[in-house]
């Protein structure tokens, strides 16, 4: 987490992004915006800072166009009038780094250098250029400084907040392998049933095309019935 005096900035790199990444984002976005203590006399909903989910998502691409970024806040779909709110979500598929690296540094985005940067840093061909991004992008070394400025809640919300997430990560594959195993059952339950129904209907004497309509089985299947 990063944070100033008028944001909090969530930021993760996820690896393999889950089927459910999209809702995963939503809530730990949600979740640190309300983190934040508005109580008191002094204190109104004003006070609550502009809040941000970074995603930085390696290795696979994510959404199907070749938009390095996306960024998702609140809006009307029919009107498309933004809602003005404080919470942000902010994707950035690395794999999509490619046709950029080799640009000049001074040429590429605010976004593009910390893309660049997080995808190469550790690729030694490419160490001339992190280093030229460094030198450029000064919010990257600013980041690094960051860690040491946290308060200790601060620290102690990151902390459960990374075990709440690697918990949540976790159940989150768990229920989805049970759930396709249920589906692989269901499947495999159906198959069973159109089996023996078109035994059935093949010794009631009905017509391999009107066995292959009810039950959806291949011809070749219902004729070695």
């Amino acid at each position: 987490m990063i944070k100033s005096e008028d944001e909090l900035v969530n930021v993760e790199m996820s690896f393999n992004p889950k089927t459910c990444e999209q809702v995963r984002l939503e809530y730990h976005t949600a979740r640190l915006f309300v983190s934040q203590d508005i109580h008191g006399k002094d204190k109104d909903y004003d006070d609550l800072k502009e809040t941000y989910q970074i995603a930085i998502l390696a290795k696979k691409t994510f959404f199907p166009d070749e938009n390095l970024t996306h960024n998702f806040l609140y809006y009307d779909p029919n009107t498309h009038v933004s809602l003005g709110g404080k919470t942000r979500i902010i994707t950035v598929e690395l794999v999509k780094t490619k046709p950029i690296v080799d640009k000049p540094v001074e040429e590429m985005t605010h976004t593009e250098l910390w893309a660049v940067f997080f995808q190469y840093l550790t690729d030694e061909k490419k160490r001339g250029k992190i280093t030229e991004i460094i030198n450029q992008e000064e919010g990257i070394a600013m980041a690094v400084k960051t860690l040491g400025t946290f308060t200790q809640s601060e620290l102690d919300y990151m902390r459960e907040s990374s075990l709440l997430k690697g918990e949540l990560d976790w159940q989150c594959d768990m229920t989805e392998a049970r759930r396709e195993a249920r589906r692989e059952g269901r499947r495999e339950g159906r198959s069973e049933a159109n089996l023996e129904n078109a035994q059935k209907m093949k010794t009631m004497g009905f017509l391999t095309e009107q066995i292959q309509a009810v039950t959806g089985l291949p011809i070749e299947t219902i004729t070695q019935l």
